[in-house]
């Protein structure tokens, strides 16, 4: 995949605090929903990994805010995956506002995959998404 798995959405009223933009804890929201996307559209179920005793953990979350969201604006974010070692990865996320496509916020979302005792583990179903580019 040459360009990184991205989804449309839209900013609701009760997603904004009292001075009328998206409050910083909500993008976490858009990011985490991006990521099962993206993962559900690489044949990946999220559900179906933790049945089996696979479990994507995230270890470290870095956001870089860089404006801000208001109600009725519509935004993608995008979604990435670059390998960080033999069990660690990392989801490279942009919210970016439409029509402009102006950066909103960049992000890093560092995790890594333990098995059903609890121990890390190389999960083969991810290895095809690490040669995706931005």
């Amino acid at each position: 995949m040459s360009t990184p798995y991205s989804i449309e959405l839209k900013v609701r009223d009760y997603e904004c605090d009292l001075q009328g933009i998206v409050n910083n804890s909500v993008y976490q929201n858009y990011l985490e929903h991006a990521r099962h996307e993206f993962l559900k559209a690489q044949n990946i179920d999220f559900a179906a990994l933790t049945a089996k005793g696979v479990f994507l953990v995230v270890l470290r979350a870095e956001l870089d805010y860089k404006q801000s969201l208001r109600p009725g604006d519509t935004f993608t974010v995008s979604v990435r995956m670059e390998r960080e070692g033999r069990i660690r990865w990392a989801f490279v996320q942009e919210i970016r506002r439409q029509p402009d496509d102006t950066l909103m916020l960049a992000g890093r979302i560092t995790g890594v995959s333990l098995n059903e005792r609890g121990r890390p583990a190389k999960i083969d179903e991810l290895e095809p998404l690490f040669d995706q580019a931005l």
